[in-house]
């Protein structure tokens, strides 16, 4: 199997270094403008290339992943459907193309499948069952905050999407977390927020944002999101009557409160797990790896994408609420 990785990133190498080890036949290929990115790559045994139509000529390639930067995700995309090849794309931030994009899949009958790991996390697959399973009214409370120099500490964060308008940091935040909300919780029929900027950050979109969401269902959702935290934090709890839990992010911080022991009690979701050093504690490698598995089980025809472009476009458009309230 060839599979060609546009974008050799942080991102874009982490693929590629989990794709090597879930499909041992894959012959991987990728391209990047970068030298310095070809190269380490290539350390990865990636074949590098600097041109897309080079690299497809090259590597006739099975199946792509995107891993540019969002706001080039539409062309590359559409340049990869029209040379038949199905597509795995990171986080889009905007619906450039989307109707355009899945109609061209669609006629061409190939996989347009579209990243979304916080879906692939055993924690909140397990909230979702205990919230669903519990069937009567819940609100939760959750905070996510993470300092914006941190996020890529070996690149200046003006030099990477995080600094556009368009694709900034409080965007990716709430990208990253309301498909799991919406898949946990329902649609959103209402939205309330507050934006501000606390910090002195070079970014022309306010670095903090309070939003209150009311599910179709009429569940009650508080989001404090921030890129001005000096920890990373991702503190969420739900609440209602008979049912109490709480998750911290990592997989040692999911629990449940027990009512007749007065106690919480640990939730152990992860035989084991994976974490790579370079990155907050709450980024496990398990799930990236189930969502790169989804992907060639949906190529093999065993299986459906957990999330698409359709539910995907309804979730940016909430953001955007969000933005302009």
């Amino acid at each position: 199997m060839n599979v060609l990785i546009v974008g050799l990133g942080s991102m874009g190498k982490r693929r590629a270094r989990l794709t090597a080890r879930l499909r041992k036949d894959a012959k991987l290929f990728g391209v990047d403008k970068a030298e310095s990115r070809r190269a380490e790559a290539k350390a990865l045994g990636v074949e590098a290339f600097a041109d897309l139509d080079e690299a497809l000529a090259a590597a006739k390639p099975d199946a792509a992943l995107v891993c540019t930067a969002p706001l080039s995700h539409a062309a590359i995309i559409d340049r990869l459907l029209d040379a038949d090849v199905p597509v795995f794309t990171e986080l889009n931030l905007v619906a450039d193309g989307y109707a355009a994009l899945t109609a061209k899949a669609r006629e061409k009958g190939l996989a347009l499948f579209l990243s979304s790991t916080m879906l692939y996390r055993a924690e909140t697959q397990y909230i979702k069952r205990e919230v669903q399973a519990f069937a009567k009214p819940v609100n939760y409370v959750y905070h996510i905050g993470q300092y914006l120099p941190d996020w890529h500490p070996w690149e200046n964060y003006k030099n990477f999407f995080v600094g556009d308008r368009r694709t900034g940091g409080v965007r990716e935040i709430f990208a990253i977390d309301l498909p799991w909300l919406v898949d946990a919780f329902g649609p959103v029929r209402h939205v309330y927020a507050e934006r501000d900027k606390l910090s002195g950050l070079a970014i022309d979109y306010p670095d903090s944002c309070f939003a209150v969401l009311r599910h179709e269902n009429g569940t009650k959702g508080v989001l404090a999101v921030d890129v001005v935290s000096p920890k990373a934090v991702r503190n969420f709890e739900v609440f209602g009557e008979g049912l109490h839990l709480f998750w911290e992010g990592n997989p040692r911080s999911l629990y449940r409160y027990d009512a007749e022991k007065k106690e919480k009690i640990a939730v152990d979701t992860y035989g084991s797990f994976e974490h790579d050093g370079r990155y907050s504690d709450n980024i496990v490698e398990n799930a990236y790896v189930d969502e790169l598995a989804n992907f060639f089980d949906v190529l093999a025809g065993r299986a459906q994408p957990r999330w698409d472009f359709a539910r995907d476009e309804a979730v940016l458009r909430l953001i955007d609420r969000i933005e302009e309230a």
